[in-house]
């Protein structure tokens, strides 16, 4: 058996290679202006191809469904072979990118749009891959797309090679194909896997200088925007509707075919096709249409800790990350062995009709059923033990979900926290900045997603990033963890973590497109501190030996956090005891080798208290509106554990002493504070920033509830309420000191 495809004669490969190109040719589509009319074979409003993906659906690119006036369109199609050309108007309902408008020569990848028909009619619809394009490889691929031949529209089709990818990060990435010539006209139209018969992309663009162009993978379309709150139906979900309505459309025409005509499963069954190496092209229409009978995922994270879940699949998971159940699927299909890839898909189906719902329709019991009725089928292949297996899993996974009931979604119950506790754990995204010590404009990053136990798994990292195009760089990598963690109603905390000297960084301003909200209303932003470590107890750092003004302390400064060793071998500040109270003490203790005096224990326990108890808020840098030095150390760590510090007069960019400040109150202990970011403005009144957080922020309820409260105080900020105009600028340091940033205790040794 060859990979995912089982070897036929050669004669009936031929006869299905010719049904294959009938069935992609009656799926294909023409894109005209609106004021088409009646004047359907005129070359003058033709702006493209396409194609039906699913009843009433067309997929194309941006480019060409955005290339007439506005959103709407005019899809001209051949309902069957020999009936003639018939009109339909559609509307451009998501394009990708977002915002995006045409660039001369090109637009910008991944250059999709799905077009909705205005009323319904009879068509066909091609077989979208579940496996990403990425996998397909090296080998010929099949097109079809409409041009102008001689002044008349004529269908075209063909072969291509694929000659590799452009790009290299989700978003972008674009398959190379050659050998062959794109006239115009083409691009939008599908491009097929002829081996199994099934549509993988969509033909972006020709080469100027060359045979061939490009094409889009179809997993680009799980790009498409989440809803931002609950899911209440299939239809808020504009990804999940459409590839759902694809997956049954296939099961319904596999279930009741008609006598003349051939489905996409019986062409790739005669292709030889066999989906993940164990399934059979009926079977694996029947699965995806039961899948799609459920509704879909609770969120990407959801989906993907299924993944992470099985027992037999060890593989990273596919970027863009799977967001819905038939991409879950395609995803095994790589990395199941042969003899366990059919136990390895049936557990997967199991855990998806066991999942929890993000709503519950009336005929979710049903399919959920019918999906179990399939399992127990398809099981009777396995051995005894692996068919147990399966029972005990639903069992156990039916007994551990949360009961739901028609018509409920998140949120509505008591794991969905509120104001009067924290919300369930969720996955978080951290990003890591570091500054580059002889490039200070430049810096280094790496994006993580962080799971709810707090295991952090790295997504993209790149080096010499100048600071002022951050954004811009971070803007696909942090659309991808957002997509892996946020969950309906609930966006992923971002956790931004960089040295003390960037805290001031307004990473909440930042847009990731031209049409996106700023991330600090979109969810909550809050900062870490990446070198609190290093600091010494004036907030500089010890491995230089400098403790700046504070001279008292000057001769412990070579034993900084990074800089000395004490007299037992240990790192300086990696664990020393401390008495409290006295300087003295502290002094004695640094000569001892350890100048923290347990500092991290004292970070742990006001993280407890400030979680278990009412929240103070104290002004620490402004006396009536009178700027003041932030106070040292030693009179910071004897603030009562239920104090978040707040500075009001912050202006990293204009006072040399605010960072140092900032780093204060990060050596003192505080893994919570607020400021606001000044950006050299002149000095202003401050009451307002004052009696705003006292009234706002501090209460009688932990601090668990400050991210969200900060990102709430900035989406009704821009949304022009005036009661909030003091919040301009607020930052959120929240350092859990029990979530450890990624490599945190791992020995550096000189060179």
């Amino acid at each position: 058996m060859m990979h995912g495809r089982a070897p036929g004669a050669p004669g009936a490969h031929d006869a299905a290679r010719r049904a294959l190109r009938g069935l992609v040719m009656a799926a294909t589509v023409r894109i005209h202006r609106p004021d088409a009319g009646y004047a359907l074979d005129e070359p003058g409003t033709f702006l493209g191809s396409g194609y039906f993906v699913a009843p009433s659906w067309v997929l194309t690119c941006a480019h060409v469904a955005r290339g007439g006036e506005g959103d709407e369109v005019v899809v001209v199609y051949e309902p069957a072979p020999g009936r003639g050309m018939s009109a339909v108007s559609g509307h451009v309902a998501a394009a990708l990118p977002e915002g995006a408008g045409p660039v001369p020569g090109s637009w910008p990848a991944p250059d999709l749009a799905l077009v909705r028909l205005s009323e319904p009619v009879d068509h066909e619809c091609v077989y979208l891959s579940e496996r990403p394009a990425a996998y397909f490889g090296e080998g010929k691929v099949l097109y079809a797309g409409w041009t102008v031949v001689d002044g008349r529209l004529s269908m075209l089709d063909g072969t291509l090679t694929v000659q590799g990818t452009i790009g290299g990060w989700t978003t972008d990435v674009q398959m190379r194909l050659g050998d062959n010539d794109l006239p115009d006209g083409v691009s939008g139209g599908p491009v097929i896997d002829p081996e199994r018969g099934e549509v993988i992309g969509v033909l972006k663009s020709r080469s100027d200088h060359a045979r061939g162009g490009t094409s889009t993978g179809l997993e680009q379309l799980r790009t498409l925007p989440a809803p931002s709150g609950e899911l209440k139906t299939e239809a808020d979900d504009l990804y999940q509707a459409v590839v759902h309505a694809h997956d049954r459309y296939h099961r319904d025409r596999q279930r009741h075919p008609d006598a003349r005509r051939h489905t996409w499963a019986d062409v790739q069954g005669q292709l030889g096709a066999r989906p993940g190496r164990t399934l059979s092209p009926d079977e694996r229409v029947q699965l995806l249409g039961r899948l799609a009978d459920l509704p879909p995922p609770a969120s990407t994270r959801s989906l993907l800790d299924i993944l992470d879940s099985l027992s037999d699949f060890e593989a990273p998971a596919p970027l863009p990350a799977p967001r819905g159940w038939r991409d879950g699927l395609g995803a095994l299909y790589e990395y199941a062995r042969d003899d366990g890839a059919l136990y390895l898909v049936l557990d997967y189906a199991v855990h998806a009709m066991t999942a929890d719902r993000p709503f519950l329709a009336s005929s979710t019991p049903a399919a959920e059923e019918a999906l179990w009725a399939g399992v127990r089928q398809a099981a009777q292949r396995l051995g005894p033990g692996r068919r147990t297996a399966l029972v005990e899993r639903r069992k156990a996974r039916l007994e551990a979900r949360r009961p739901t009931r028609a018509g409920d979604h998140p949120g509505t119950g008591a794991n969905a926290g509120g104001p009067g506790g924290a919300a369930a754990a969720q996955s978080s995204v951290l990003v890591e900045i570091v500054r580059r010590g002889w490039e200070p404009d430049r810096c280094d990053w790496s994006v993580f997603v962080v799971s709810a136990d707090g295991e952090a798994k790295r997504l993209e990292e790149v080096q010499r990033v100048p600071l002022a195009d951050l954004a811009t760089h971070l803007s696909a990598p942090l659309k991808e963890a957002f997509r892996q963690c946020d969950t309906p109603g609930r966006p992923a905390v971002l956790q931004v973590a960089t040295e003390h000297s960037l805290l001031a960084l307004d990473v909440d301003e930042w847009r990731l497109g031209p049409e996106e909200e700023r991330l600090g209303t979109q969810r909550p932003v809050v900062l870490r501190c990446s070198d609190r470590d290093q600091l010494t107890e004036n907030g500089e750092y010890g491995e230089y030996g400098e403790y700046g003004e504070n001279g008292k302390y000057a001769e412990y400064g070579a034993q900084g956090a990074h800089g000395g060793r004490g007299d037992h071998g240990e790192r300086g500040g990696a664990g020393g005891r401390r008495e409290t109270g006295a300087v003295g003490a502290q002094s004695a203790a640094a000569l001892n080798g350890d100048h923290r005096l347990d500092i991290d224990e004292e970070r742990r326990a006001r993280w407890r208290w400030l979680h278990a108890h009412p929240v103070t808020a104290a002004v620490l840098d402004c006396d009536d509106g009178l700027r003041k030095p932030v106070p040292p150390v030693e009179e910071l760590r004897g603030l009562s554990h239920g104090t978040v510090p707040v500075l009001c007069r912050l202006d990293t960019h204009g006072r040399e002493g605010d960072a140092e400040g900032l780093a204060r109150l990060v050596r003192g202990g505080f893994g919570v504070a607020l400021w606001r970011r000044r950006h050299g403005l002149p000095e202003a009144v401050c009451g307002e920033f004052h009696r705003g957080t006292l009234d706002q922020i501090a209460g009688p309820i932990g601090a668990h509830r400050l991210p969200e409260a900060v990102r709430d105080l900035r989406f009704k900020l821009r949304s022009g309420r005036p009661e909030t105009f003091w919040a301009h600028g607020i930052a959120l340091l929240y350092d859990d000191p029990h979530q450890p940033l990624p490599g945190t205790g791992d020995l550096l040794e000189a060179p």
